[in-house]
């Protein structure tokens, strides 16, 4: 059967085999992989997946991070949702369909993969799509341990250990890390500790088994979203609420997993995983101090096979968790200027959350050229609310208990002599947060419903030139109903609502050329283009009236381009260029953002020093012209007290990396 190859802004010949997808079938997606992490300081994970046409990280700081596909979750005000996120097979997401991608360390990464839109079936039926991280693969019967250190400015000092081990029937891999940053802006510290451990084990030709542990320990200060003036005058000002109360959080998260894989036949095998997450939580805010910890666990099991000219893959998956939270009276004000203090405490609660996901694929090659393939994705969701602070009629304890619902899906692909072409048709949803369904009074909202929307894509992917010349594009329409609006009731106090209909609609571009300058010499430039046409179809939110406005939090135009020159002798030269148009931040569309342009460079050179040593250095600057930007904006954002509102997270002025990396080969 014919497979889609999968387009890389990193390597010179376009295959699967370079980064393997996951995504199922005919399904198509875009893969990063190790290169085009390498291009960027090791801290700098949004300015990588910021190199796929249609993903747009928002990043207020290293722990900071708001990922938007094709718009979706643009309306989240903080943090990453509508999304399923995986890693090393494992769903990450949380039971409110929350993802944090700063749990993950850039430089144990191998690849990352991103399915746009709700067609992934297999790994959800999202409005977002999902993101499947896979970390680097032990390299064949070899052993090696490699240290990498990185130092810059604000007092920057990275340092990733890794040690990997493969023999015929077993493979390890261990890293550590460790992260420290004064950051750029005033109470914006961050310190974080952390390791991974993979491993492989095959247990007969049929039977193998997988281990995984991940643990991040961070601790960052916080220095919050600012106003346009400070934005202008000195964007390394931390709000002043924040500051005083010298707010951070920290944060311990610890992420398990055990799986099986067993191959039943050469055409048929089962994939199954148990896992179990913790995450442990502790932030000090001007309004309180929040307190809280999660035990997450379940499962996912995946059956894959083929037949004649068909395949098909089958499972299901179930992720539970247990959030215990409450809210502490903060008396920063009284405690001499020594920061956050606890008074007493103002709240007390547990969810438990529940999401169950059925999936089946089944793709069928018609012709030589032409298959075509049909998914249907099944969710059943339900939250537990416990109030444990208030007694009586006060207290506010109930259950959301949501209607099972189908997701179809439907996909067709030609070949062609040098890529292919392919539609899809696809049904998503995204569920309101547990606390985006309580009323003001913190009562469970029984009429907040579930976002849905059907998405449609056409597009196209070929290679051209010896596979010199490759290119993409993709065109999409997605229509969302009951749009859920977070409304602001007060200082860290949001109610949820179904307020109307989006449009979401766009092109997306990739292009890469390969140009052979000599023998030892090549240049590749490349460029990925992301056209936004995102708009309100009925959006009435109390007595406002946006329909028709652009929809907020999302740019009109996204351009990245790039070259990359390297010689055989090891040197590398990456210059990279990111442009973001204007974003409209509120939904009156009265005020927008600035536009922008950054540009990064970075060195490297790499050779062996002997059969065993070997040696890389590098060195970079990013935002080479200190261009004052936004790198993230909180839209609808409220002034309180006559304060002007706080829309910017500035980006980082120019600063400076360089690195030393070692290796030794056993």
């Amino acid at each position: 059967m014919q497979r889609d190859s999968i387009t890389q802004l990193d390597e010179i010949i376009l295959t699967e085999d370079l980064a393997p997808k996951k995504a199922t079938g005919i399904t198509a997606s875009s893969t990063i992989s190790t290169k085009t992490f390498e291009r960027f300081n090791p801290t700098d994970i949004p300015s990588a997946v910021n190199q796929i046409s249609g993903v747009y990280i928002l990043s207020g700081a290293i722990n900071t991070n708001r990922i938007t596909i094709r718009g979706v979750g643009a309306r989240t005000l903080y943090g990453t949702d509508k999304l399923r996120m995986y890693f090393n097979g494992i769903p990450v997401t949380n039971g409110t369909n929350f993802s944090d991608i700063e749990a993950f360390d850039l430089e144990n990464l191998g690849s990352l993969e991103v399915i746009k839109g709700p067609k992934g079936t297999a790994y959800g039926s999202n409005l977002g799509g999902a993101i499947i991280l896979d970390t680097k693969s032990a390299q064949a019967d070899e052993t090696q341990l490699i240290n990498t250190t990185t130092v810059g400015s604000y007092n920057m000092l990275k340092d990733n250990l890794s040690f990997t081990h493969s023999e015929k029937s077993f493979d390890l891999t261990f890293s550590y890390n460790h992260l420290e940053t004064d950051g750029y802006r005033q109470n914006s510290r961050f310190e974080r500790d952390g390791f991974l451990l993979t491993s492989n084990v095959n247990l007969s030709t049929k039977s193998s088994v997988g281990i995984l542990v991940n643990y991040i320990d961070y601790t960052a200060g916080i220095a919050s979203s600012i106003n346009q003036t400070d934005l202008e005058e000195d964007p390394t000002r931390a709000a002043g609420n924040w500051l005083a109360a010298q707010g951070f959080e920290a944060n311990k998260y610890l992420l398990t997993g055990l799986s099986h894989t067993y191959k039943f036949s050469e055409a048929f095998r089962n994939t199954s995983s148990i896992f179990y997450t913790y995450t442990d939580h502790y932030e000090p805010r001007p309004f309180n101090i929040l307190d809280e910890f999660t035990n997450g666990f379940g499962f996912r099991s995946q059956f894959e096979g083929s037949f004649d000219k068909a395949e098909y893959t089958f499972g299901a998956e179930l992720y539970k968790d247990e959030y215990h939270w409450s809210t502490i009276e903060n008396l920063y004000e009284d405690n001499n200027g020594n920061g956050s203090l606890e008074g007493d405490r103002l709240s007390q609660n547990t969810e438990f959350r529940r999401q169950f996901n059925a999936f089946a694929t089944f793709t069928y090659a018609l012709t030589d050229a032409f298959s075509a393939q049909v998914g249907l994705n099944l969710n059943k969701t339900h939250y537990d609310f416990n109030d444990l602070f208030n007694q009586g009629a006060s207290n506010t304890s109930a259950t959301r208990n949501f209607d099972a619902i189908l997701l179809p899906s439907f996909g067709l692909q030609y070949a062609l002599n040098n890529g292919n072409l392919y539609a899809n048709i696809s049904r998503g949803f995204s569920n309101p947060g547990l606390e985006e369904t309580l009323t003001p009074e913190g009562v469970i909202n029984p009429d907040i419903a579930q976002e849905t929307g059907t998405n449609y894509e056409i597009g196209a992917q070929w290679t051209l030139l010896q596979k010199r010349f490759s290119a993409n594009v993709a065109l999409y329409r997605m229509d969302i109903n009951n749009l859920l609006v977070a409304q602001r009731v007060g200082e860290d106090q949001y109610i949820g609502t179904n307020a109307g209909e989006t449009r979401h609609q766009g092109l997306e571009m990739n292009v890469k050329y390969i140009a052979r300058l000599s023998s030892q010499l090549s240049l590749a430039p490349y460029f990925s283009y992301t056209f936004n046409d995102h708009t309100f179809v009925d959006f009435v939110d109390e007595d406002n009236d946006y329909s028709g406005n652009p929809l907020t939090g999302v740019p009109k135009h996204r351009l990245n381009t790039g070259i990359d020159l390297q010689h055989t002798n090891g040197l590398q030269l990456n210059l990279t260029h990111q442009y973001v148009d204007q974003i409209p931040l509120n939904d009156a569309n009265t005020l927008s953002s600035d536009s922008f342009n950054v540009f990064n460079a970075k060195l490297g050179y790499k050779t062996q020093l002997s059969s065993q040593f070997s040696l890389g250095v590098h060195a970079g600057i990013n935002n080479v012209f200190d261009t004052t930007y936004a790198q993230s904006v909180l839209i609808n954002a409220t002034g309180f007290g006559g304060a002007q509102p706080r829309f910017f997270y500035p980006g980082n002025g120019r600063n400076y990396f360089v690195g030393v990396r070692l290796g030794y080969l056993f």
